[in-house]
């Protein structure tokens, strides 16, 4: 139970356990001061924020007179600082509370019919897909981003016609509002941010496959083309990685790509990547521990009848430009929505012939993938994005002080909710129902 207990806490982030155990240390100095290494292990240190561990964990000096703390403290740093390696650095301390895991949504995209508007939403805790709102526009082969804590939703089709329009989303609000619209209208395109501007790359505008890129500034609201790429690219998987933005794969109109190039917004240059081991249009690509991840897509033109899609998927690594081939999925597909959430992979929808609702989990240490919850609507075209508690609980307070949290929960295999007061260092009057359940978790 003990471990269940630690798993399955009911809090927003990592920082918010890291506070609590300040707040049992302060309440019980002698006795908790101890054990602290031991306390101080249960904590999942990897998985604070970069910032947050600089600047309130490696420099309290409650910390730096104990050996054992410290070698957690560089142990986390590493994680931190070498993130393609993470897979041999994993432990209990690596893997997420379920609560802090945010969410996956899915929006959009093409099922049997005209396209359903609707947005899904997964919940780890429950492990299920719930209805979630809907895009003011019917849209499929279009791409989404989050930027300043708002999500852009960015071309596509509509049935009709291609799209050049932006829906944006604002977290806080809990509104829809049309953005600026794009300079080019473009279905089958890949978005990507890095520092701040938001990159519409590629796609075909309903008579020509492009190559052209455009980039979106957030505080002048205003679209202007950058350099182009050196393929024109439909139906392409964009991502970004190491402060670059690759395009990888796509169509041309006569085959699927193995090409792949990466974007440096400091020098507005395309350099070329390795290609691919295998023709991929209507790729899903993300990145995940300093890796790239291309998944399924197919080989000829999307209007082949006899077109080969693949179960496979690649793994790029940018340190020695190399791609290797990966664990095959449950069935061959394109058309996918993918995400990276902590160091997992999902992937939801696609087509095979026809439109599917499954959704799989690839485990990149084992190379393994595993079948999850399906969708409640068939999708091919979606998008799919994670939108960290950090984004999606804006309402909460942003300060990480211990004042801030409040009905901070535990779930026991009993089936029954523990809560605590409000967690203060100024208060050290704590009540005696937090001291029980200190003593329940950490004795």
């Amino acid at each position: 139970m003990y471990t269940f207990i630690l798993d399955d806490i009911n809090v927003q982030s990592e920082e918010t356990v890291f506070e609590a155990f300040l707040s049992w240390i302060d309440y019980d100095k002698k006795r908790q001061t101890d054990r602290l290494a031991q306390l101080f292990g249960l904590i999942k240190l990897p998985l604070i924020d970069k910032k947050y561990l600089t600047d309130y964990i490696d420099t309290n000096q409650i910390f730096k007179d104990d050996p054992l703390c410290q070698m957690l403290i560089v142990e986390t740093m590493r994680y931190h600082l070498a993130p393609e390696k993470r897979s041999s650095m994993r432990s209990v301390r690596t893997k997420p509370r379920k609560a802090t895991l945010g969410s996956l949504y899915c929006l959009g995209g093409m099922d049997s019919a005209k396209g359903p508007q609707t947005i899904e939403r997964y919940d780890f805790r429950t492990r299920s897909w719930q209805p979630d709102g809907h895009l003011n526009t019917r849209r499929w082969q279009f791409a989404c981003a989050i930027l300043d804590k708002k999500l852009y939703v960015c071309g596509g089709r509509d049935g009709l016609k291609t799209l050049n329009s932006i829906e944006v989303f604002d977290f806080h609000k809990k509104t829809w509002n049309v953005g600026p619209p794009m300079l080019t209208n473009r279905h089958g395109l890949g978005v990507g941010c890095i520092g701040g501007p938001l990159y519409a790359i590629g796609g075909h505008d309903g008579w020509s496959f492009l190559n052209t890129v455009e980039r979106f500034d957030p505080e002048t609201c205003v679209w202007s083309y950058v350099a182009s790429m050196a393929n024109v690219r439909c139906s392409l998987g964009v991502t970004v990685l190491e402060n670059r933005i690759y395009a990888v794969g796509g169509r041309d109109g006569a085959a699927g790509l193995r090409e792949a190039e990466s974007y440096d917004p400091h020098t507005n240059r395309w350099s070329p990547c390795a290609p691919m081991h295998k023709r991929r249009g209507g790729v899903a690509v993300t990145a995940c521990n300093g890796f790239l991840f291309a998944i399924g897509g197919h080989e000829s033109s999307a209007t082949n009848k006899c077109t080969v899609r693949h179960d496979d998927g690649e793994r790029y690594d940018p340190r020695c430009d190399q791609w290797t081939l990966i664990t095959s999925l449950n069935r061959p597909k394109e058309a996918l929505a993918i995400a990276a959430v902590s160091d997992k992979l999902y992937i939801v929808g696609g087509f095979d012939g026809k439109v599917l609702d499954e959704v799989e989990k690839y485990d990149p240490e084992i190379d393994k993938w595993t079948k999850c919850p399906s969708l409640g609507t068939k999708r091919a075209g979606a998008c799919l994005i994670h939108v960290s508690n950090s984004i999606h609980q804006l309402s909460l307070p942003t300060s990480l002080s211990p004042s801030s949290f409040s009905s901070l929960s535990l779930l026991t295999t009993s089936s029954y909710t523990l809560s605590s007061p409000t967690f203060s260092k100024r208060n050290k009057d704590v009540s005696a129902s937090c001291h029980q359940l200190s003593r329940l978790v950490l004795s």
